[in-house]
């Protein structure tokens, strides 16, 4: 495996910070993601340089968590936050803490981390600090909490399910410690604004194991939003026979939700979880079509596309040949990709050619909707001077 190494603008602010007589180190996700052979997305920098120092030492940084000793370090087109060792107080909100001190001690910082995996730091020269044994972790596939567990998810509960995002995210095991821990302690999910708890699920639902979700609700984080929590053997894992696509999988939990009674229905759930108006929509429009017999004909898939959109349609062609059936997706795509009316944006007469047949008001509207149903039963009628003639030939 090929050695990663950081980007020139990343050891710059470390061998920087360093020449000024401050440790500095690659901290966090960054070191976690190097020693699995993965390049980072992000890079994170912790120093024993207090905030006002980091911004003496740099020409160009913005202030951007003060409070909490971060300070953002600009390097050309590049950013780059940069911490000072810091310790914290009480969680009394058990998410945030109550007060930060800055301290000069890495091992310090590393033991306020939330798993081993994520508590490792690296030198500009490759030599990495482990105090809470992360690397033998990685090793092992374990997501492991840093010192007492209990404790970590009183300080912070968004960190249950963070640990179940990880576990999905890089096929690890949970420890037992651990894993009981959050079984405790889930009750405290219930404090978490829906966001934080909406963008975790979001993750998870994302990744290559999306059924992971099941353990999840089986510990019990997902209760403050479930009726009740649902049935053992719950099918989960056909989740991930579903693209990575945030609204076929938001639609697919909320299916099998739905169908064990966990939830009262899609759109109210997402409500919930403050998910946006086009999912909400959207997964609601799906699964109305799930919950009857799936078109079978070009005919009844141009009728769904006409009542439920696009979008919804397809998310229910997607989530019935993961949970149920095949060939449905394939046969809504020979539909769209036929080019055949299912809408009045595509009727080849509008409201003006019916307005100037004299027709107004209700008859108008029903004169539109009877031309469309024809053109959907015989979509090589769509031509205007047809349907034109057989408006003004149709009696109300």
């Amino acid at each position: 495996m090929d050695r990663i190494v950081p980007p020139k603008y990343v050891l710059r602010v470390l061998f920087t910070l360093q020449s000024r007589g401050y440790p500095a180190y690659l901290v966090g996700g960054c070191v976690r993601d190097m020693l699995l052979g993965v390049r980072p997305h992000d890079w994170d920098v912790c120093t024993g340089a207090r905030p006002e120092e980091v911004m003496a030492v740099f020409p160009k940084t913005r202030p951007t968590g003060l409070q909490h000793g971060t300070v953002t370090v600009i390097d050309g087109s590049h950013a780059l936050e940069v911490t000072t060792f810091r310790a914290e107080g009480e969680y009394s909100d058990h998410r945030h803490p109550d007060a930060v001190r800055f301290v000069t001690d890495l091992t310090a910082d590393l033991s306020r981390r939330d798993f081993t995996i994520n508590a490792m730091a690296l030198s500009a020269e490759g030599v990495l600090t482990d105090p809470f044994g992360g690397r033998a972790d990685l090793q092992k596939g374990v997501v492991r909490c840093v010192g007492d567990p209990e404790q970590r998810f009183e300080e912070d509960a968004l960190r249950m399910f963070r640990a179940l995002r990880f576990s999905a995210r890089l096929g690890f095991r949970i420890d037992p410690a651990t894993r009981e821990a959050i079984r405790r302690k889930a009750p405290l999910a219930a404090a978490l604004a829906c966001e934080r708890v909406r963008e975790e699920l979001e993750k998870l639902l994302l990744t290559r194991s999306p059924e992971t979700l099941g353990e999840l609700v089986e510990l019990g984080l997902l209760d403050p939003w479930l009726y009740h929590r649902p049935s053992p053997g719950l099918e989960y894992l056909r989740l991930s026979a579903l693209p990575r696509v945030a609204l076929d999988r938001w639609c697919g939990l909320c299916w099998l939700l739905e169908r064990d009674g966990a939830i009262a229905s899609a759109e109210s759930f997402l409500d919930s979880l403050r998910l946006d108006s086009r999912s909400k929509s959207c997964c609601a429009g799906a699964i109305e079509i799930l919950s009857s017999p799936m078109p079978a004909s070009a005919a009844e898939w141009k009728r769904c596309l006409r009542r439920h959109g696009t979008e919804a349609a397809l998310c229910a062609a997607r989530c019935a040949d993961a949970f149920e059936h095949r060939g449905h997706t394939r046969a809504l795509k020979e539909v769209l990709k036929s080019g055949e009316c299912f809408s009045l944006r595509h009727l080849a007469v509008g409201g003006e050619d019916l307005l100037a047949l004299g027709l107004r008001g209700k008859a108008l509207g029903e004169m539109l909707d009877f031309l469309l149903d024809y053109v959907i039963e015989y979509p090589e009628n769509n031509r205007r001077e047809l349907l034109l003639n057989i408006a003004a030939h149709t009696e109300e």
